[in-house]
């Protein structure tokens, strides 16, 4: 039995408390003193004299400790940050010509898998307390086929380009335009600025782009680079489908002459752009293995049931299922109702087509970018006026925006007993906090947490005001599979439980797929004008959106998961001739 004790530095405080993790360990009270013991101010545990009770994390006050149990260690431990601290096991090995892509949790170790295989870091092979050495590391991959990969990379023979995955960090460490940022070494910045329709803004300022416009510009100045390997790290965030498509494309007619591996949580997309995909398991924050590379198809499908089989390795103990919309309730007493409507946001002209909701249903909301979702949510929430039409009655709303900014000093705690009507009630935890994993969360500081902690902590807080519509404006971004799935849940149980009527924006296929009762579809021209049809069913919707887009989806047999066609398949052919572009 191997025992794995992570212990989160920024949590640990002993001199805040009285260490009960030292104080209640069997084998100190045994008197065995070096299984826990303060180190230089800090708690560390020997994990081959610990018995894995789990006593110790039960214990701490803030949540600090994290004890796994494994039956066997995974085999080749690649990188460990220090004592008790994340350890990955295993890489993914890139390939001329292909697209990998990789798949998993957030904080299972993707990132590191990247930054290792692009020379930014060095690994350690678990060494942690010794100087890493490239000689060190292609000794213990000989016999691989990352071998030679490894020893050009440190010998400089390989060229690398890694696009990060915080976009929205560009303009802080790069003052000036989108074509000054650009490096146009393989002369693709015409055709490449015109398939991920960024053409009109090279001649921009960075610091004035939205988070969609930053990640088109971090994923052409990745591709615009020569390199013999991408590492593109999360390019759909703040993209819409359409904008997801063309990167894939992009990124796929990369790959024609380089390898290029890319981390996902948009199934839509991976399954779109990746030849093979590695699944990346573990426990956030302490752990993660990477497994064996698998076809497309059978490695999400496998992601989803939780289990490699050819591994023989169960990482999860249920499937992430998915339902479609035919399957959900939805009450016939109206609880919004609104008129035609004409709005306007500078130059920007929306008109949306009148419309009702009902208790008890969701509505998903989709389009591209810039059509005037969230103007239309905006008008809905009563925070800009309508130049014609209006609700047919005064309601209340709770809005979640797009962009989550907060200059809250405090613990998560303290922002939602400030901000939450039903905070501290049974509701509350057992139907928001606990499914969208905010127990282990309540000390932190807000200040401190990343941009998926924030989303969940942004929806908990909108879904536990006392209102009659809840606009959730993106709430996937930056959430992985799994988060996006439990996010669905979430929101899918808080309306049909209370009643409430859930108005849901985003960009997810399959997150809107699991969610929504119908939808509202946006088309138009972004920037200039654009127009909302009338709530309709989510396959009808569906339909008309596709067929802008030219895309086709089918459903997996086995999970039922939206799947987009290769564009020529022979099933792409057939669903058009149809007119059903989505199944």
């Amino acid at each position: 039995m191997k025992r794995i004790a992570v212990i989160n530095r920024k949590k640990c405080r002993p001199d805040k408390c009285d260490q009960p993790c030292i104080r209640f360990c069997p084998r100190v009270r045994s008197g065995d003193n070096e299984c826990v013991v303060l180190d230089r101010g800090k708690i560390a545990i020997a994990e081959g004299l610990c018995v894995g009770c789990g006593i110790c994390a039960k214990k701490c006050p803030f949540k600090a400790i994290t004890i796994i149990n494994l039956a066997t260690e995974p085999k080749n431990m690649v990188h460990q940050y220090g004592k008790n601290a994340f350890r990955l096991y295993g890489l993914p090995a890139p390939e001329k010509g292909k697209v990998i892509g990789l798949l998993g949790a957030n904080g299972t170790g993707k990132t590191t898998a990247l930054k290792i295989l692009s020379g930014q870091e060095i690994p350690n092979l678990g060494k942690y307390n010794e100087k890493p050495l490239w000689d060190n590391v292609i000794e213990a991959y000989r016999s691989t086929s990352l071998q030679n990969y490894l020893k050009e990379l440190s010998e400089g023979k390989v060229k690398t380009i890694y696009k990060p995955q915080q976009v929205d960090a560009i303009p802080r460490v790069f003052k000036g335009t989108v074509r000054a940022l650009i490096k146009d070494e393989r002369k693709a910045l015409a055709d490449v600025a015109k398939k991920l329709d960024i053409a009109n803004i090279l001649d921009r300022e960075l610091k004035g782009l939205s988070g969609g416009e930053l990640q088109r510009v971090a994923i052409a100045a990745a591709v615009c680079r020569k390199a013999d390997v991408y590492y593109i790290d999360e390019p759909s965030s703040f993209l819409d489908v359409h904008q997801r498509l063309a990167a894939a494309r992009v990124l796929r007619e990369l790959a024609k002459n380089a390898a290029v591996i890319v981390v996902e949580h948009d199934l839509a997309t991976l399954d779109f752009l990746a030849d093979h995909v590695h699944i990346v398991y573990g426990s956030p924050g302490v752990y993660g293995v990477v497994s064996n590379t698998y076809a497309t198809r059978r490695g999400i499908n496998s992601y989803l049931d939780g289990m490699i089989v050819e591994e023989n390795v169960r990482f999860r103990d249920h499937a992430l299922e998915f339902r479609t919309g035919e399957q959900l309730f939805r009450s016939k007493t109206v609880s919004v109702e609104y008129s035609d409507m004409d709005a306007e946001a500078g130059k920007f002209k929306l008109t949306a087509d009148a419309g009702n909701f009902f208790e008890g249903e969701v509505i998903g909301v989709f389009g591209a970018n810039a059509l005037g979702k969230t103007t239309f949510a905006r008008v809905l929430a009563g925070e800009m006026k309508a130049k014609k039409g209006k609700l047919e009655s005064k309601i209340t709303v709770s809005y979640k925006p797009q962009y989550i900014k907060t200059t809250f000093v405090g613990s998560v705690s303290d922002l939602l007993s400030e901000s939450c009507y039903k905070f501290g009630t049974n509701e509350f935890k057992i139907e928001i906090a606990a499914p969208l994993g905010l127990d282990r969360l309540m000390d932190e500081n807000v200040a401190d947490m990343s941009g998926g902690e924030l989303q969940r902590v942004a929806v908990a807080i909108c879904l536990a005001q006392d209102a009659e519509l809840y606009l959730l404006d993106e709430p996937s971004a930056y959430l992985d599979v799994e988060e996006r799935l439990n996010l669905a849940k979430v929101i899918r149980n808080f309306s049909e439980s209370g009643e409430k009527t859930c108005l849901v924006i985003d960009h997810d296929i399959m997150l809107l797929n699991y969610i929504a009762d119908r939808a509202v579809v946006f088309l138009g021209e972004p920037a200039k004008k654009g127009h909302a049809h009338a709530p309709a069913a989510l396959r009808d919707s569906m339909n008309i959106f596709l067929k802008e887009l030219d895309v086709t989806f089918r459903r997996d047999p086995d999970t039922k998961r939206p799947r987009a066609n290769k564009p020529g398949s022979q099933m792409d052919s057939e669903q058009k001739g149809k007119g059903a572009y989505y199944i």
